[in-house]
């Protein structure tokens, strides 16, 4: 079942429940309601009933004018009740049992008491009774396991007596029955116009929801598919508008990561193809006797070969970090005093070139956990980089301590006055085999690897490294290690 119907199903049948449940309560409520408010009225009726039967009582000193009277009972009942609730039968408010019942009448008052036979049955309707305050019934029909309330009577404020009332639970007859049917009436009607109402919410917000979802499902088939040109429309701003954003940078990030792949593997052709032509072509040409076989030809195709060698090693060494098979042995090192003992040999490397170097450390010690050895293979590589490419008469190197920074951390800024890279190269810069101008470094030898490998070993020391305009007018490369 598609999530779409799910989700209506799922709204339909709480709905279905929740009103059906309330329907149920407002009827229940009614019922209560309406038998508390009958009872409530029948009360307030028999208020002149009890003042009747307290004076009949003063009169009498007793309660003998009433006693075993049950017709008389009656009477006054009908007398004080006929004006607010219409006719009301004798019979009926004295409890006997009417003709439809078919239940033995009750002993009068004075007779012997009647057989266990001859109690009322549950059927027969409790009636008004009137008992002394010795709890002696003096008249009427009163049923134990009915509910009744009790009105006191009083003379001389003395209790003398209380007149019991049966109380209703429920409408089994008379106009709030057919009340409560009519309410019963209504209440469903306006449930099914509910249900109606759900029905025509729940479905379009069911759509509502599932249709995002059904987007990212399409999207991730065709990204399964191996087409990463996606984009998700999804204008919200709900979880399914951020799942819809994070999709679509994770389909441009594999489609980025498809164009290096494919670009990585042009490249590493490329630059494996070049020095094979050319070795090939000078081991043809000696062969065929075009050039003749001495010691300056064959050093001429062992430079190739030397080539070849090195970018064979910067891609094993590329590879080797992508997999985790370079290996780091760190160790607390002051890169100050490190830095400050290797400068002679920098210095040595640039001067060669006719390059001078400056070192500016400013604070005497910054303690990070790192590799010496690749801390060596970064700086050297990034001499070399000035040596090779940048075309500088100045190189210099600035250490600074950043406390205030979270973490804390050393920054490193390795830059020259050289020709520089232009501003759209900079980002590319780390890329493997990126090249700015092709035809020049490929004379200089580089292999396109050597600032890669770089990355790798600054973010093997969770640091990071980047690169801009230099202050000196040609390229800056800075590097952050955290302190330990």
């Amino acid at each position: 079942m598609k999530i779409h119907n799910k989700l209506f199903l799922v709204f339909f049948s709480f709905s279905l429940l929740l009103v059906t449940a309330l329907m149920l309560l407002i009827q229940w409520s009614i019922g209560k309601g309406l038998a508390e408010y009958v009872n409530s009225k029948q009360l307030a009726a028999l208020q002149p009933l009890v003042v009747e039967l307290e004076r009949e009582y003063a009169q009498q000193g007793s309660w003998k004018g009433i006693q075993g009277d049950h017709k008389k009972l009656g009477d006054l009942l009908i007398m004080n009740l006929a004006n607010n609730d219409g006719e009301i039968e004798s019979a009926a408010l004295m409890g006997r049992p009417l003709p439809e019942f078919g239940h033995p009448p009750r002993a009068e008052f004075g007779e012997p008491p009647p057989s266990r036979s001859d109690f009322p049955s549950p059927r027969q309707k409790p009636g008004f009774a009137l008992f002394d305050h010795e709890d002696n019934l003096i008249a009427g029909h009163y049923i134990k396991r009915a509910d009744y309330k009790k009105l006191i009577l009083k003379v001389n404020e003395q209790d003398v007596g209380w007149l019991m009332i049966p109380q209703r639970n429920k409408m089994i007859d008379g106009y709030e029955l057919d009340f409560m049917q009519q309410q019963k009436s209504y209440l469903w009607i306006i449930a099914l116009v509910t249900m109606g109402l759900v029905v025509l919410i729940t479905f379009p917000l069911a759509r509502h929801i599932a249709e995002p979802i059904k987007k990212v499902i399409f999207g991730m088939h065709q990204l399964t598919q191996g087409n990463y040109i996606q984009h998700i429309d999804v204008n919200r701003k709900d979880e399914l508008g951020e799942l819809s954003r994070d999709f679509n940078e994770l389909a441009l990030t594999l489609h980025e990561n498809e164009d290096a792949r494919k670009r990585w593997l042009a490249n590493i052709s490329h630059e494996l193809r070049t020095p094979v032509s050319i070795l090939r072509g000078e081991l043809e040409a000696m062969l065929d006797g075009v050039r003749p076989l001495d010691k300056k030809n064959i050093g001429s195709a062992n430079d190739e070969v030397k080539h070849l060698q090195s970018l064979i090693d910067d891609l094993h060494q590329l590879t080797s970090a992508d997999i985790g098979g370079m290996h780091y042995r760190k160790s607390n090192i002051d890169l100050s005093q490190w830095l400050a003992s290797e400068v002679n040999k920098f210095s040595s490397y640039l001067s060669a070139v006719g390059t001078t170097l400056q070192v500016d450390i400013e604070t005497p010690v910054a303690m990070v956990f790192a590799d010496r050895t690749r801390l060596c293979q970064l700086f050297e590589n990034l001499i070399n980089n000035c040596i090779k490419y940048a075309e500088a008469s100045e190189v210099k190197i600035s250490l600074v301590v950043e406390q205030q920074a979270s973490p804390a951390l050393v920054k490193v800024i390795v830059e020259d006055n050289g020709v520089g890279v232009p501003e759209q190269h900079l980002l590319h810069l780390f890329e493997y085999l990126y090249r700015v101008e092709d035809s020049r470094n490929r004379k200089t030898g580089g292999s396109g690897l050597g600032l890669s490998i770089c990355a790798h070993i600054v973010a093997a020391h969770q640091g990071h490294i980047s690169a801009q305009t230099s202050a000196l007018g040609g390229l800056a490369i800075i590097i952050e290690l955290p302190l330990s």
